[in-house]
C-alpha cells in the first residue's frame, strides 16, 4: 500500500482520533508520522555484480509531548487499531513525567516543489541499472593499465511521508533520490592509490540522461592514477586553497552542526549565545536551504510537516540564526525553520541540516591560486571528525596538489587538514565566484543518518595546519 493510498484512506477523522488518543493523558501535543519507503540497489566489484537488492518498509511513529517529557512509539501496523495502540503507548510513556527523551481540525500544509521526477526509478528494469555498473567498470579499467580494481554502486529510493499533529498540521511529501558511485584502485611503484566520485540528485532515472557515467568513471580512475606519482604532503601551517564544491563538507561538519539548536541548547556548540556577533570573515555568508531544487538534501517538507525553507545562518560574517525543529522552537519561542528530520518512522525527529553552503564571492578562482605563493590546493576533501563544543576538526585530503609560485604543480599523497571551525571561518581571506555543490552525502548524528548536500566556491584559508609526512 503506497502512501498516496494511505493519505486517501486516513481522512481527518481517523487521524484526529489517533491524535486525541495521544493526548488522552493530558499531553499538550501529539503527532503521527507515516512513512512508506522503497529502495533498490546494485553493486559491482572486481568486474562482477555482487548484489541486486530491493526492499520496502512502511510504518508509523507516534510522538506525544507532555511538558518536558516525550513519549514515542512506532508500529508497522498501519490500520487504525494499530495506530491507536501506538498512540496509547506513547501517551502512557509521556504521562510518566520523568523529563526524559481533543478534537483536531486539520489543515493541509503546502509542500515546496523541489523536484520534477520524469522517469520514476521503479519503472526502470533492474537489468538497465546493472548495465550502468558494467559501463563504469569498463571505462575505468580502460583509462590506464595501472587500474587493478573498480567498484561501482547504483541506488534509488522513493520515500512517501504523511505528518499530522494536534496543532492542526496535515502534510505529505514524496522524495525520490537516485545516486551512482565509482571507486577505483591503481597500483604502481608507490603502492596502491584510490579514486572516488559520485553523482546524485533528488530526481529519477533521468539522472543518466543528464550525467555521463563514462565521465564519472574516468574522473575516479584518473584521480587514482594521478596519485601514483604523488609526493608526500608537506606538514605545518600554510595557506590552503579549496576547490569549489569539494570543501562544503568542512563547513557542514566543522560549522553547520554547531548551528543546530539542539546542540546549542545542550551547551555542545561553540556558537552558543553568539547571535549578532562576528563569527566569520565578512566575506562569508552561510546558508542552509531545503528548497534547493534537485540537490541531495532538498525536501518539500521536513519530517515534522513544516515546509522547507532557505535559512541564512551567517551573513557577511555575522551569526544571524540557528536551525530549529519543533521542540527547540517551542521551548525558545522561535519559528520553525524546516530542519526537523528523522531517519525513518522508527526514529524521533531532531535538528538536521539539508543543503548547507557558502555563497559566492567575487574573485576569479585562478586569481586565488596565483595570489598564493606557496601552499596546498585541495581538489577533494574526504571524511573527518569534529568536536562541536570546541570546533576542532580533522579532515582527510583525498586529492590535493602543491601550490608553488602561484601555480598548481605536483600531486600530493593523502594527508589531513587540522584546524578549528570558527578559526577557519575567520581566516577565509579570498572567496571565488565559481560556486558549486559537492558530492551527495549522508550525515550521521545520534545514530541517525539523513541525506544532505553541501557546497562552496573556491576559497583560500590564509593559514591551516596540513598533516603531511614530508620532512
Amino acid at each position: 500500500m503506497s502512501l498516496v493510498d494511505l493519505s486517501q484512506e486516513f481522512d481527518s477523522s481517523v487521524l484526529a482520533r489517533v491524535l486525541a488518543k495521544g493526548r488522552s493523558t493530558g499531553a499538550g501535543f501529539s503527532e503521527v508520522f507515516i512513512e512508506d519507503k522503497r529502495n533498490m540497489g546494485a553493486s559491482l566489484d572486481d568486474g562482477k555484480v555482487e548484489a541486486v537488492n530491493s526492499s520496502r518498509d512502511s510504518g508509523a511513529g507516534i510522538r506525544v509531548i507532555n511538558g518536558e517529557t516525550t513519549g514515542f512509539a512506532y508500529t508497522a501496523d498501519l490500520t487504525e487499531k494499530g495506530l491507536l495502540a501506538a498512540a496509547e503507548a506513547a501517551a502512557a510513556a509521556a504521562a510518566t513525567g520523568d523529563g526524559q527523551v481533543h478534537t483536531v481540525s486539520l489543515g493541509t500544509v503546502a509542500r515546496q516543489q523541489v523536484n520534477d521526477v520524469r522517469i520514476p526509478p521503479t519503472s526502470v528494469p533492474k537489468a538497465r541499472k546493472v548495465e550502468l555498473l558494467m559501463i563504469a567498470n569498463d571505462v575505468a579499467r580502460g583509462i590506464d593499465q595501472s587500474i587493478v580494481q573498480v567498484s561501482a554502486g547504483y541506488s534509488d529510493a522513493t520515500r512517501r511521508i504523511l505528518i499530522a499533529n494536534s496543532d492542526g498540521v496535515l502534510a505529505t511529501d514524496e522524495q525520490v533520490r537516485t545516486i551512482f558511485r565509482v571507486g577505483t584502485v591503481a597500483d604502481g611503484d608507490t603502492g596502491m592509490q584510490t579514486g572516488y566520485d559520485s553523482v546524485g540528485f533528488t530526481i529519477g532515472f533521468e539522472l543518466f540522461d543528464e550525467e555521463s557515467i563514462e565521465e564519472l568513471a574516468e574522473r575516479a580512475a584518473r584521480q587514482a592514477v594521478t596519485k601514483l606519482r604523488a609526493r608526500p604532503a608537506p606538514s605545518g601551517a600554510m595557506p590552503v586553497v579549496i576547490k569549489c564544491g569539494s570543501g562544503g563538507v568542512l563547513f557542514h561538519e566543522a560549522c553547520g552542526h554547531g548551528l543546530e539548536a539542539d546542540l546549542v541548547a545542550r551547551g555542545a556548540s561553540v556558537y552558543a549565545n553568539r547571535v549578532g556577533e562576528l563569527v566569520a570573515s565578512p566575506l562569508v555568508t552561510l546558508v542552509d536551504d531545503g528548497t534547493m531544487s534537485r540537490e541531495w538534501g532538498a525536501i518539500g517538507i521536513d519530517d515534522e510537516g513544516h515546509k522547507s525553507q532557505r535559512n541564512v545562518l551567517i551573513e557577511n560574517g555575522v551569526l544571524t540564526d540557528y536551525m530549529w525543529d519543533h521542540i527547540r522552537s517551542r521551548n525558545e519561542g522561535h519559528a520553525q525553520t524546516g530542519n526537523g528530520r528523522r531517519q525513518s518512522y522508527q526514529h524521533l525527529p531532531m535538528v538536521r541540516m539539508t543543503n548547507t553552503f557558502v555563497l559566492n564571492g567575487t574573485e576569479e578562482p585562478d586569481d586565488i591560486v596565483r595570489a598564493t605563493e606557496k601552499g596546498v590546493y585541495v581538489a577533494k576533501l574526504g571524511g573527518g571528525s569534529v568536536n562541536t563544543a570546541t570546533g576542532d576538526f580533522v579532515f582527510g585530503m583525498t586529492e590535493a596538489y602543491l601550490i608553488e609560485n602561484g601555480e598548481i604543480t605536483e600531486p600530493l599523497r593523502e594527508g589531513n587538514l587540522i584546524g578549528n571551525g570558527p578559526q577557519v571561518l575567520a581566516d577565509i581571506d579570498l572567496l571565488g565566484n565559481d560556486f558549486a555543490m559537492g558530492n551527495p552525502g549522508m550525515c550521521g548524528k545520534d545514530g541517525q543518518g539523513v541525506p544532505v548536500g553541501d557546497g562552496q566556491p573556491t576559497l583560500r584559508v590564509k593559514s591551516l595546519t596540513v598533516g603531511g609526512t614530508a620532512a
